[in-house]
């Protein structure tokens, strides 16, 4: 019998509280079971194991981060929705470190397809419509800008950037210029050699 008040959705938001405390890598359904002080067995009627646990994590930080992200883009346009949505993933991953990582987590195609990750692609690309881009460049750009804002923001927390002038805030700013500026002129393609 499932005990009282224990839902899959209460289960998943403790466990991404557990992961900002202890990191996501530690969320188990075990782990989980000591926080609510009950047997593992009785968490098996909501979550299927842990890599379900930390699949539904990762949805809710995904879906947490779009909604974020769809907040501070509207309205926005250029420079000003290019800071707005790096500054989005950044605050979120320094305000929840174990839910950061669970957005990194890879899911599988179908679980990826219908998820918020599939929102974070939209509102990106949408970004660059104002920068004027076409595919395949968009799809270059969406893909930059992500390595830009998980790296550098990875780095950041993991302390990467803590023993050295300018501060990060500094650099984070100059990073967003540097983007805007490569956006706005963004490089032709290379031209075949061959004709």
């Amino acid at each position: 019998m499932a005990r009282v008040g224990l839902t899959p959705e209460r289960l998943t938001e403790a466990g991404a509280e557990l992961a900002d405390e202890v990191g996501f890598d530690e969320v188990t359904v075990s782990a989980l079971a000591r926080r609510f002080d009950v047997k593992v067995a009785s968490l098996y009627s909501h979550v299927k194991n842990s890599q379900d646990l930390r699949t539904r994590i990762a949805l809710l930080a995904l879906t947490e981060l779009a909604d974020r992200a769809a907040d501070a883009l509207a309205g926005r346009a250029g420079k000003d929705a290019l800071a707005a949505l790096a500054n989005v993933y950044r605050d979120y991953a320094r305000e929840h470190p174990g839910r950061w990582a669970a957005a990194q987590l890879r899911l599988d195609p179908q679980t990826a397809a219908a998820s918020a990750g599939v929102r974070h692609s939209q509102m990106t690309r949408a970004l660059l419509r104002g920068y004027d881009l076409t595919e395949p460049d968009q799809t270059h750009a969406v893909r930059l800008l992500g390595s830009v804002f998980h790296g550098y923001v990875s780095l950041e927390l993991g302390g990467g950037f803590s023993h050295s002038a300018p501060g990060t805030d500094v650099t984070w700013a100059r990073i967003i210029d540097a983007l805007d500026t490569l956006l706005r002129n963004w490089p032709a393609p290379p031209t075949d050699p061959r004709g």
